[in-house]
């Protein structure tokens, strides 16, 4: 055995329940309760975290049975060993042990589906051709009674020469008979003679032969442990999906469904999304209050502090997203929704799950991205996560607020029209961009939409919140730490290099004094906020944001900006919404005041000029602008998010790219067009 390093603040128990930990693997067909099982054993100890080289999700806990140190190891559903999905192929390789740097595990608690045994046990025929430990999960056995259907799981052990324990997942009924068995298979003296009692199928030569022997196998076994009524009672679940099914109904049906995910996404969530808001505003002064002024405080406030609350806001999002997803997905419902959603996204080249994700991007992309998970072919929840960001999120609103207010600040209706005409862009431009990408990059016919159509049941609501914490970690965990180096980046940028003061700033502070000696206080805070104003402009203009501004403005004046919008599309590269303070600041608008009283940001916007004296803030330059920021990538956060889902920096980039050039080529568009035709 190699030599084992011990740490300094490990004691020798955890010595040696790191040398000898078991490691005990959950595997099973989708749907079978794998996940549910696996939550009831491990609760919120678990860790989420890919496969290496791969963007397929394991889940691993630690806990105790008896004197034992184990590890429970969550692999992702599969029907075969003979791999259809990545899923599947990681699943099976890390069964094997063929994983580099995952460990073969020591036993497999085969979780299968007591209402359709024949099938489960394809899987369990498989496994019984490797040397390794084998104990079947007996799952859903309320449902199968309910049903009338009986699985005698005694003369199933013997039939497999496995143990069989009957179990109720979502209930937890049979779980201390499996924690029971789980401890017996630890012991080097039973799990010797557990795998000499093991029955192997008469189907190990059968690669030539399409599976029929294995089948008949499976047939066979079911058949003498299973008694089933003669009518099944499934009659409750086809009179169900005759309507949600259905090529109409089921489409209504399922429109609704996510109007109300949608409409919590959006709506309720701006509650607790205001609540962090405050938190970290109320923070953020604490800390401005406690340490002097200076770049330590600037940094920690608008760096450390804004960076991480500017991406936690959308925790709440992600939190009801993956909360009712889980719902959803363990009522059965899911799966019909992709069935009948298929039809329509076919015609485009995307795959009918990709309707979750596009249309929960309207709340955030960065949990869309997350959930194209329920995606299973790898190409299609590529192209999928590669145009989720053209959908409008609720990042963009405060940016479509401001242009279409400047556009028509008497007219509502017409600031309306333009408001929602931004979203069906969005839309037009990701539909699009799809039906190109899979006939250039991604080329190739769609894979066909195969998929089990689970029974209806009641959802674990214990399963789905510790979905969603585990969700929600993840996503502080990966993006969070990322975005926060970042923010820190940006603050970097846009405060250094230092700057002198400007006469005109310290001739208005030395006045301000003065009028504070002679009593009139109210007009010497009017002129120091004037000169902090000047102040603020003046250093940005000159730190290294402001001279990126400069020299991207030859570039952005086509599209009729100036180098004050350069600086304002720079600095939301970091969230798209941040160039509402930016400009803010560029045009001599404190942050308190364009907060407090948005007329006075619109006011000032309508009155800046250029160097010639004409007004920036035209029609033909918000309209591009208001272009330029539908298609326009400028979400850090959402490229952190694809690369993780990618475990690649290729398509973020190509993200950032294809995105980049769509938004400058629309808006150039845009913009000349206007021009021409005299609108100004």
């Amino acid at each position: 055995m190699a030599a084992e390093i011990i740490k300094s603040n490990e004691s020798l128990a955890d010595v040696r329940d790191r040398i000898e930990t078991h490691c005990i693997a959950l595997a099973g067909n989708p749907n079978a309760g794998k996940t549910t099982l696996f939550n009831l054993l491990t609760g919120l100890r678990a860790r989420t975290a890919n496969y290496p080289g791969t963007t397929v999700e394991r889940r691993v806990a630690r806990m105790r049975l008896g004197d034992h140190a184990v590890e429970i190891l969550d692999l992702p559903g599969m029907y075969s060993l003979e791999a259809a999905t990545p899923d599947e192929k990681v699943a099976g390789d890390a069964l094997l042990g063929r994983l580099p740097g995952q460990r073969r595990p020591d036993a497999v608690v085969v979780i299968a589906d007591a209402t359709n045994l024949e099938r489960n046990l394809v899987l369990v025929s498989q496994l019984l051709e490797h040397d390794i430990l084998i104990i079947m999960g007996l799952n859903m056995m309320d449902i199968a009674e309910r049903r009338g259907i009986h699985v005698d799981a005694e003369k199933l052990s013997q039939e497999l020469g496995i143990p069989v324990i009957p179990l109720v997942a979502t209930s937890g009924r049979g779980l201390e008979d499996l924690r029971s068995e789980l401890e017996k298979i630890i012991a080097p003296d039973i799990r010797k003679a557990l795998l000499q009692s093991r029955r192997t199928p008469p189907c190990a030569c059968c690669a030539g032969c399409a599976y029929k022997e294995r089948f008949a196998w499976t047939e066979s076994v079911a058949s003498r442990v299973t008694k089933s009524p003669t009518v099944a009672k499934g009659s409750r679940t086809d009179a169900i999906d005759k309507f949600l099914t259905h090529p109409a109904i089921g489409i209504a049906s399922f429109f609704l469904v996510m109007l109300a995910v949608f409409y919590l996404i959006f709506q309720v969530a701006t509650v607790p999304m205001d609540l962090i808001d405050a938190l970290f505003a109320s923070v953020g002064s604490f800390a401005a209050h406690v340490l002097p002024e200076g770049d330590v405080q600037s940094l920690v406030v608008n760096g450390i502090i804004g960076g991480v609350g500017g991406i936690l806001v959308f925790l709440p999002q992600i939190c009801i997203l993956f909360f009712f997803l889980s719902l959803l997905e363990d009522t059965g419902y899911l799966a019909r929704a992709a069935f009948v959603m298929d039809r329509l996204m076919s015609r485009i080249g995307l795959p009918g799950t990709a309707f979750v994700p596009l249309v929960s991007a309207h709340a955030c992309a960065i949990p869309a991205i997350m959930a194209t998970r329920v995606i299973q072919d790898k190409r299609d929840r590529l192209l999928t996560i590669l145009v989720v960001p053209l959908m409008t999120c609720s990042a963009r609103i405060p940016v479509y607020a401001m242009l279409t207010a400047l556009l028509f600040p008497h007219s509502p209706l017409l600031a309306a029209t333009f408001f929602t005409g931004a979203y069906g862009l969005g839309v037009v431009a990701a539909l699009g961009m799809a039906f190109v990408f899979r006939r250039t990059i991604l080329p190739g016919k769609r894979q066909p939409l195969v998929l089990e159509l689970p029974s209806y049941k009641l959802p674990s609501l214990r399963n789905s919140l510790l979905y969603t914490a585990d969700r929600a970690w993840v996503f502080i965990r990966q993006a969070g730490t990322i975005i926060l180096l970042i923010s820190i980046g940006l603050w970097a940028l846009s405060t250094y290099p230092k700057s002198d003061v400007p006469d005109d700033v310290i001739a208005s502070r030395a006045w301000a004094q003065q009028l504070v000696e002679d009593g009139d206080t109210a007009k010497a805070a009017e002129i120091e906020a004037s000169a902090d104003r000047l102040a603020a402009q003046h250093a940005l203009s000159r730190s290294f944001a402001g001279r990126l501004g400069h020299l991207i403005e030859p570039v952005v004046r086509p599209l009729g900006y100036d180098w004050q919008i350069g600086i304002g599309i720079v600095s939301s590269f970091a969230a798209r919404e941040v160039i509402v303070s930016t400009l803010s600041i560029v045009y001599g608008v404190g942050e308190d005041t364009a907060d407090n009283k948005s007329s006075t940001l619109y006011d000032t916007l309508r009155r800046a000029t250029r160097k010639d004296g004409s007004p920036v803030f035209t029609v033909a330059t918000s309209i591009s602008l208001l272009v330029f920021y539908v298609l326009a990538m400028q979400c850090l956060p959402t490229q952190a998010v694809t690369k993780r889902e990618t475990n690649s920096w290729k398509w973020p980039v190509f993200q950032l790219v294809y995105m980049t050039i769509l938004a400058y080529g629309a808006a150039l568009l845009v913009y000349q067009i206007l021009r021409f035709a005299g609108v100004t």
